[in-house]
């Protein structure tokens, strides 16, 4: 089990079948995926060379439906890694009861150096080598670090092509016109949102009172930071991989995404200060996201982390080590399997209405969302308060819990 990350999605695993009470046999099977796919992917580039790259599909688990994960793009893209957020995704699915398992898949590869060409080359090579194994009943891929929703477009044409027929459910956050769920762009913000907002509520705090640092301003950071303001929170730092800026009156971050989109990053926005990505994980912020990569908070700068609430917007951000750090030193952790699974619960009823071709309003889809999850937020602060145990123990052993149900009630076979 080599591989820092997995190595701590399997010591956290190891820790909640302690407290969920999972049997040695049944752990030692959830500690492993069902399947995992390495394809070699040669693509001709737009000067004419051909170039292979290295795709994965990892399936972890299934005993609660359909294996479901996202896609990646991204240079540092390795089996490991997709190990771990496979793994992962079964808890999240789980947590938020959803009739899905785990999985993840991605592509060793810089979608940034890329043409929009090439990317269609090398999305649409992916389909067809990942083709038999899934499907809208057998694995529902949906974007990630460096994919969106015209990749998602490529991949449900090849799949369709191939298959014959035109399958919407094949995978999830497709553009609207090809039966994507309306809200779904913005809806893992959203959650991340909801959940900072639900966490602030059980610490009593106001939020004109209570300041905001969100790092990463993609896709993620950028919803999460609007919808917070929206909800009257002051965003006070936001940052991309190139750095960060700082305001302590409070940013607009409509104004900081289109200063983004014009010059490629937040760094430089008129009248904010410039700080690095390093200084933005240490400000007196209330409330901290990370929502840019893993491992940002680590044992190395857990205890100069001053957030009251850590509100996890990416995939491991914060590292076993920092985990217990943070804890003792009495900072709320909202753990990433619940505050960034609005997207997957919004993938859900996108997968539903590609199933029944059935379009339902963006309003119907943000209502059952933000009910899903202040659903999950309140079970799982109710466990971890009466447990006596952090938010990520209690959301991993009530996730766990309802997985060795269905894999017991399902059984071994043969």
């Amino acid at each position: 089990m080599s591989g820092s990350l997995y190595r701590a999605a399997v010591a956290q695993l190891e820790e909640a079948a302690k407290i969920a009470g999972v049997e040695r046999d049944l752990l030692e099977v959830l500690k492993r995926p069902v399947r995992e796919i390495i394809v070699h992917l040669p693509v001709r580039m737009d000067d004419g060379r051909v170039e292979v790259f290295t795709g994965y599909r990892v399936q972890h688990n299934n005993a609660r439906g359909p294996f479901k994960g996202g896609i990646r793009y991204h240079p540092r893209v390795n089996l490991d890694e997709i190990r771990a957020l496979a793994m992962w995704m079964t808890w999240k699915t789980a947590l938020m009861n959803l009739p899905f398992g785990g999985a993840k898949g991605g592509i060793a590869c810089d979608p940034k150096k890329m043409s929009a060409s090439e990317l269609e080359r090398l999305t649409r090579r992916y389909a067809w080598a990942i083709f038999s194994s899934i499907g809208p009943y057998e694995d529902v891929p949906a974007p990630d670090v460096g994919t969106d929703e015209r990749v998602m477009a490529w991949m449900a044409d090849t799949y369709s092509k191939i298959a014959g027929r035109w399958e919407p459910g094949v995978v999830t956050s497709k553009p609207p016109a090809l039966w994507g769920a309306e809200g779904r762009k913005e809806a893992t913000g959203f959650g991340v949102a909801v959940a900072a907002r639900e966490a602030a509520r059980v610490l009593g705090l106001e939020p004109g009172d209570t300041t905001v640092a969100v790092q990463g301003y993609g896709n993620v950071g950028y919803w999460t930071a609007y919808f917070l303001a929206k909800m009257g929170f002051k965003i006070v730092a936001v940052s991309d991989s190139r750095g960060g800026i700082y305001e302590a009156g409070g940013l607009d971050p409509l104004r900081v995404r289109e200063h983004k989109l014009k010059t490629g990053s937040v760094i430089d926005f008129p009248g904010a200060k410039r700080i690095t990505n390093e200084e933005l994980l240490e400000l007196g912020a209330t409330i901290l996201v990370p929502a840019a990569i893993e491992g940002v908070i680590n044992s190395g700068n857990a205890e100069r982390i001053k957030a009251r609430i850590v509100v996890e917007g990416a995939n491991g951000p914060t590292t076993p080590e920092a985990d217990r750090i943070l804890y003792e030193r009495g900072i709320v952790v909202v753990p990433d399997i619940l505050a960034n699974a609005g997207g997957v619960v919004a993938s859900h009823f996108e997968w539903i209405q590609a199933l029944t071709r059935e379009k339902w309003p963006r309003e119907r889809v943000v209502e059952k969302l933000e009910e899903k999850m202040v659903e999950a937020f309140r079970a799982v602060y109710k466990d971890s308060e009466e447990q006596g145990i952090d938010m990520r123990r209690g959301a991993l052993s009530i996730a766990l819990s309802r997985v060795a149900e269905a894999a017991r009630l399902r059984g071994l076979w043969p």
